[in-house]
């Protein structure tokens, strides 16, 4: 159950920080190749919280993250279907989507039952880093593609690196389960057949 997230989780902060690093080290990029970046970049979250939302237990976590990749899907759908859109519509509509997303990530992180405290902090710290991104966006959105890029950048790395840890807390608990599944499993196994024994 932990192994598709926490793998959709890796990809996700690989992706990030490749992405976000293109955006740093590619200054001069134009507002048409970073819809592209940032269409990448949210068609990317919505298949990772898509895979997320089809391994919850709970109907909350499920919802909150179908509403996240729906969001991140109409986002990138939007971001290509209006190419030509300018650099200060561009970062408004960023800001709103980063907005609406970190929202949706810390509710739903507070509401996964299933998650150590460690996960749902983490969870809920990146959602307040979405969300500071979008506010920060939205205060400067005449800021011009070249900023938008470099503060979209450094977004994406944090935003990776957060998906990276996390990803490697799943897969330490998905291995301390089956330890501790393969240590147990000949007692139980005893227990049971001692039981219809008698």
């Amino acid at each position: 159950m932990l192994k598709p997230i926490s793998t959709s989780l890796l990809w996700r902060g690989i992706l990030a920080i490749v992405i976000g690093l293109v955006s740093v080290a590619w200054p001069g990029v134009t507002v048409g190749a970073f819809v592209f970046m940032f269409a990448a970049y949210s068609f990317m979250v919505a298949a990772a919280d898509a895979v997320r939302a089809f391994h919850g237990r709970k109907a909350g976590s499920v919802i909150g993250y179908l509403a996240l990749s729906l969001l991140s899907v109409t986002a990138g759908v939007v971001a290509l279907a209006w190419p030509g859109m300018t650099a200060l519509v561009l970062t408004l509509w960023i800001a709103g989507w980063a907005i609406a997303t970190g929202a949706i990530e810390v509710t739903v992180a507070f509401r996964r039952g299933e998650a150590t405290p460690g996960e749902r902090a983490l969870s809920a710290l990146g959602g307040f880093i979405t969300m500071a991104f979008g506010v920060v966006l939205a205060i400067r959105p005449d800021a011009g593609a070249v900023s938008l890029a470099t503060v979209f950048g450094l977004f994406s790395i944090v935003s990776g690196v957060s998906a990276l840890v996390l990803s490697a807390q799943l897969r330490r608990s998905h291995a301390a389960a089956d330890r501790w599944v393969d240590a147990t499993a000949p007692d139980l196994a005893k227990a049971g057949h001692d039981h219809w024994a008698r």
